[in-house]
């Protein structure tokens, strides 16, 4: 299995495509720390998948609980190989009708503890020569109406991304980007609220479908978690259906 013996945490383990992580990684071998703030999902995902994996509810929006996290998970498995940070949450609007709060909700649950986790798990990613996973999105990659909160925290994610690729690579961190296309709750609950988006989005994918949260966004995890992705950082990978191919 290529994550034998591996332990990660994953941010917004418990729904969408963070549970597709959290099932891919537990069946290539993985050991996870589920962090959530659903109590119900996190629970269940415990009992689906028994010892390999432990739920922890945790506000990431709070600084201090990014060493609380960490602690966790070395508590409960005895070390920490991969960090996932796939939590965020956020509000449309054009950008005229974004609201500080707006910014405050994407940025405070986005980048803010992507970067307070980075800082708290160096120390036992160095000692493991791990992973960092982060999460972009097209929003901002393309630039999409009504995503100003949410595209600019992302970019911004994907920018200190490419600084820690740089400065932690004579650490043996690789840290890389997912940016996914895959039909969630949150994607099924907006294209049933915007009629037209559906066929919009599946018109620009060439592969014509969504991606799956576990076999398609969760094996590329998977990938740059395993020693097989150890030549790699400071990418973006597009998992996405070749809806957007970087250059």
């Amino acid at each position: 299995m290529r994550l034998d013996g591996k332990v990660a945490i994953v941010t917004g383990g418990a729904g969408g495509i963070g549970r597709g992580i959290v099932r891919a990684f537990v069946k290539e071998g993985a050991k996870v720390l589920v962090v959530d703030i659903n109590d119900d999902t996190g629970k269940a995902l415990e009992v689906e998948l028994g010892d390999s994996v432990r739920f922890l509810n945790a506000d990431i929006s709070k600084q201090e609980s990014a060493a609380a996290i960490v602690a966790a998970a070395v508590e409960a498995f005895g070390k920490l190989d991969v960090l996932v940070n796939n939590a965020h949450a956020s509000r449309q609007a054009p950008l005229l009708e974004t609201t500080q709060e707006m910014l405050d909700l994407s940025f405070g649950t986005g980048f803010y503890p992507t970067f307070w986790l980075m800082q708290a798990a160096h120390a036992q990613l160095a000692a493991n020569e791990g992973s960092v996973i982060n999460f972009a999105s097209g929003a901002g990659i393309e630039g999409q109406l009504s995503q100003g909160s949410y595209a600019a925290a992302k970019e911004a994610i994907r920018a200190i991304s490419r600084v820690a690729a740089n400065e932690w690579a004579t650490d043996n961190i690789n840290v890389n980007i997912i940016s996914p296309l895959a039909l969630t709750e949150g994607v099924q609950a907006y294209i049933e609220a915007n009629p037209g988006v559906e066929e919009a989005l599946l018109a620009k994918t060439p592969l014509h479908r969504f991606g799956d949260p576990e076999s398609d966004i969760g094996r590329v995890a998977v990938f740059l978690a395993s020693a097989d992705a150890s030549y790699m950082t400071g990418q973006t990978l597009m998992v996405d259906g070749g809806s957007i191919k970087l250059r």
